[in-house]
């Protein structure tokens, strides 16, 4: 085909991502829970067999080898999104700590062209966050997810830095949004919604509208919560994040954690979680997911005899320094994935304080997401697609939509205005006779100039580099 060495180059693409992981002997597609709450028959199950689909990123890879078992134990699934472990010592104590964030492969992409929810409820950027801790033998672990407001909506880049988002106004909401929900239930137990977003602004009517849907569904085991980050941590008032950390305290103790001693018998089972998100699911997102982390991991801790009662984590210098920086660089891991950069807010995870030099490498990363996310987002998004069979590439069709022509403006425009502002410069630099003359040549330049930049801005979408491999949604 005309397009094998773009096709090819879209795979690797893929391949060449960074945080892709696989074990020989350990399933990480599951949960210790999961994986505690199972059967013999289970337990014998090949690690491809058993594995959570979600979380396996190179299914489609190994479709040929699912349907013969006797292959099985030469492939592992394959799953993406970000895993560290490290051995601490408090009060003399031995003990090994992971986080492990499992990223899905359903409704799977980059920022802005990913959002909201599928017809069968898959939520765009999914990912189950596990923190475990192991100490003689025994293990503790706590469990949190994020992912998009599920419902269908969309922000299509369109060269603004912030796109409106869109709330589709042809399709039945209730029936993923629903289809989600339950299947979060019967993964978890009870949930808690922690929507992060602004309630002002273009914001305000997605939060709106996941309030009203939570109360439309009048599921008892369900909880939302709405806390304006930026509104409650504007001025650099970060220490008000406690405000929400004390409205979940008693439900997050409600919850639990799981725990497991060296015998292998379960002392306890977390009952609920927490479902974070903010608009793209990171950046606040991993902050509040890090508080809570951390103080579930003071409850094991103590819990399992390695800290004292009377004891904070925040006051093991050594650990909590570790602590910050693993929870920092699964947000960057994360963010890197989805926006194509790393995380933002990542200077209060890692040092606990909100910096000027924070401020300014969150500048600096929101104007590289702008690039990627306008002109090289639909690249990015065809090569995940292709890698996990959204899009399958027929042999025998020599037409692929990677042929489809630019639309005229794509090509035209562009040329005019930079014609138009490189004349304007030059007769600037070469003035003539009367300052009357050259004014009047820098004014029909400099107006061509803007005209046609704010043609471009006008249609935006034409010039952003858009998916081609997968049918666009439709939105009113």
């Amino acid at each position: 085909m005309l397009d094998d060495k773009t096709f090819l180059s879209m795979i690797s693409n893929v391949l060449h991502t960074d945080s892709f992981y696989f074990a020989t002997d350990y399933d990480l597609t599951h949960t210790l829970q999961r994986l505690a709450n199972t059967s013999p028959e289970f337990q014998e199950m090949s690690l491809l067999e058993r594995a959570d689909q979600r979380f396996v990123w190179n299914g489609h890879l190994l479709r040929e080898f699912i349907a013969q078992p006797e292959l099985h134990k030469f492939v592992y699934p394959v799953v993406h999104g970000f895993i560290i472990m490290k051995s601490s010592c408090i009060n003399g104590k031995l003990f090994d700590w992971s986080i492990i964030s499992r990223r899905s492969c359903f409704r799977a992409g980059v920022r802005y062209y990913v959002r909201g929810i599928d017809s069968e409820g898959h939520a765009a950027n999914y990912v189950e966050t596990e923190q475990i801790v192991q100490y003689n033998s025994a293990k503790a672990s706590f469990v949190q997810t994020r992912g998009s407001i599920p419902f269908y909506w969309s922000q299509r880049p369109n060269l603004k830095y912030k796109p409106r988002p869109q709330i589709s106004k042809t399709v039945n909401h209730l029936d993923g949004f629903q289809r989600h929900f339950d299947s979060q239930i019967i993964l978890y137990g009870k949930q808690v919604i922690l929507n992060l977003i602004n309630q002002k602004g273009s914001e305000k009517p997605l939060e709106k509208t996941f309030e009203k849907m939570v109360a439309g569904l009048g599921n008892g085991t369900i909880k939302y919560i709405a806390f304006d980050f930026h509104k409650e941590c504007s001025r650099m008032r970060w220490h008000r994040l406690h405000i929400l950390l004390d409205m979940v305290a008693e439900i997050q103790e409600d919850f639990g954690y799981f725990l497991v001693d060296s015998d292998g018998t379960v002392l306890l089972n977390q009952e609920g979680t927490f479902r974070s998100n903010c608009m793209d699911c990171l950046d606040r997102t991993n902050v509040i997911q890090s508080l809570l982390a951390r103080r579930s991991l003071q409850a094991q801790l103590r819990k399992i005899g390695v800290l004292y009662m009377n004891q904070h984590i925040e006051d093991q210098a050594d650990f909590e320094k570790m602590y910050k920086n693993a929870w920092a660089d699964n947000a960057d891991a994360c963010a890197k994935q989805y926006a194509g950069t790393g995380a933002l807010k990542t200077d209060f995870t890692r040092t606990g304080k909100r910096t000027q030099w924070g401020l300014l490498m969150d500048g600096w990363n929101s104007m590289i997401r702008y690039y990627k996310n306008n002109f090289s987002d639909g690249f990015r998004q065809d090569s995940i697609d292709l890698f996990l069979g959204n899009f399958a590439v027929d042999e025998a069709d020599l037409a692929t939509p990677l042929r489809e022509p630019k639309d005229w403006k794509f090509l035209t425009l562009p040329i005019i205005m930079v014609v138009a502002f490189s004349m304007c410069i030059i007769c600037l630099l070469m003035a003539g006779d009367t300052w009357t003359e050259t004014l009047a040549y820098v004014l029909f330049w400099g107006t061509a100039s803007v005209v046609t930049c704010g043609l471009i801005l006008f249609n935006g979408r034409d010039f952003v580099d858009a998916p081609k491999l997968v049918q666009k949604e439709k939105l009113d």
